[in-house]
């Protein structure tokens, strides 16, 4: 983004701490802010009518929570949901809508972030119906990587559970696997990553897919 335009959103720009399970929007809610997480991560998902829940997509630092509010629907049919405790700077609507609308190098780099977020909700659907659960974790887990900077994940198995859309006692066979290959470590509420080349070697291409796509387009922003 050019300084000029930064220098324009700067002061109406508020870092907040996001605690585990904050809800940022509810399904159908209209949005009256956007958030760009710094060391949050943010979980979109859905809710079925029976209360199933799986992840359409993360949102670390390098995206926005809210699309839809510079897309013209301001509002989403799933939620966001706080799936890694940090912080994330908040941005009033109309001040995002206001200058995306300027047509600027911050329209340019939304709408970037926007193909990346789709490239993302298009290779989760197609990881979830033809990978296996062992490399579907190990898709979540090195995003969720790329995403922080401790190798040292706080989260439970149940919210990895409950964000791939499977039961509990599936995640503890996957990540059983994962830990006896020596990939990675658990102990209760954490998930330590010991060989990240391996959890590489063992996940579908998806994971490269979404990677490549999301550093080709913040290339382009530069």
């Amino acid at each position: 983004m050019r300084a000029e335009d930064y220098a324009r959103l700067a002061s109406h720009l508020f870092l907040e701490l996001l605690p585990l399970g904050q809800m940022l929007y509810r399904p159908g809610e209209q949005l009256s802010n956007a958030y760009f997480p710094t060391t949050a991560i943010v979980s979109l998902h859905y809710v079925t009518e029976s209360g199933a829940v799986a992840e359409t997509a993360g949102v670390g630092n390098e995206g926005v929570v809210g699309v839809a509010l510079f897309l013209g629907g301001g509002s989403m049919p799933g939620s966001a949901v706080v799936q890694t405790a940090g912080y994330a700077y908040r941005l009033d609507a109309r001040i995002l809508q206001t200058e995306f609308a300027r047509g600027g190098s911050m329209h340019a780099l939304l709408l970037r972030y926007t193909q990346a977020l789709m490239t993302q909700i298009a290779q989760t659907a197609v990881c979830n119906c033809h990978h296996s659960l062992e490399q579907r974790l190990c898709r979540w887990l090195l995003l969720t990587l790329d995403r922080c900077a401790s190798q040292d994940l706080v989260i439970t198995q149940e919210l990895v559970a409950s964000i791939l859309g499977v039961r509990r006692e599936s995640i503890t066979d996957a990540a059983g696997c994962l830990e006896r290959a020596g990939y990675i470590s658990s102990r209760r509420g954490h998930i330590a990553v010991v060989d990240r080349s391996g959890l590489e070697a063992t996940a579908c291409e998806c994971y490269a897919m979404v990677r490549k796509e999301v550093l080709r387009l913040r290339k382009a922003s530069l």
